[in-house]
């Protein structure tokens, strides 16, 4: 084989000579140290794949030494992976809320007189201000919608909007 140990190892003779050196060894190193669930034949290849992409960087003496610690740090960053799913797969979200009932109450209660002074808005008003407020329409979106002018939807979502100010207490909208 190569009389220079400190060429890099870019050429195809050398590196197949690699490969065939130390595939076997690579793959039953990480097989006995980690087991068949974390796949000792794709790390392994993966590991030569590395080694391919730094050829120019790596010299033939140090080539057993590269493949063997990128092995192991692949099945090493799997593993670390492997507990941080775990770990979060274990965490279940809170079930709780730190709001007190008074408050969730109140705001059930919000929710029914605000559709109660929905429901008591005019049909035209309530179109247009669920169209602008919900549904985020434009004005004269609208209007082309409703087949009337600007002017007239503008009016029907600020009366609406004044009719709920004034019989819901802090009613407010952005």
């Amino acid at each position: 084989m190569p009389q220079d140990l400190n060429e890099n190892i870019c050429e195809a003779r050398i590196f197949e000579y690699v490969y065939n050196t130390y595939s076997k060894d690579l793959h039953d190193f990480l097989y006995y140290k980690y087991g068949e669930q974390f796949n000792p034949s794709d790390k392994m290849q993966d590991a030569f794949i590395k080694l391919w992409d730094n050829c120019k960087k790596v010299t033939l003496n140090k080539a057993k030494s590269f493949l063997f610690t990128v092995a192991n740090n692949m099945v090493l960053n799997d593993i670390k992976h492997h507990k941080v799913v775990l770990n979060h797969q274990k965490n279940t979200p809170k079930s709780h809320t730190n709001e007190t009932p008074e408050f969730i109450l109140e705001g059930e209660q919000f929710l029914q007189r605000y559709k109660e002074v929905l429901e008591g808005l005019s049909e035209e008003q309530r179109v247009a201000f669920l169209l602008n407020k919900v549904e985020g329409k434009k004005h004269s979106e609208i209007a082309e919608f409703l087949g009337v002018t600007k002017k007239v939807v503008e009016y029907r979502i600020y009366s609406a909007f004044k009719i709920l100010k004034t019989e819901l207490e802090g009613f407010k909208i952005k």
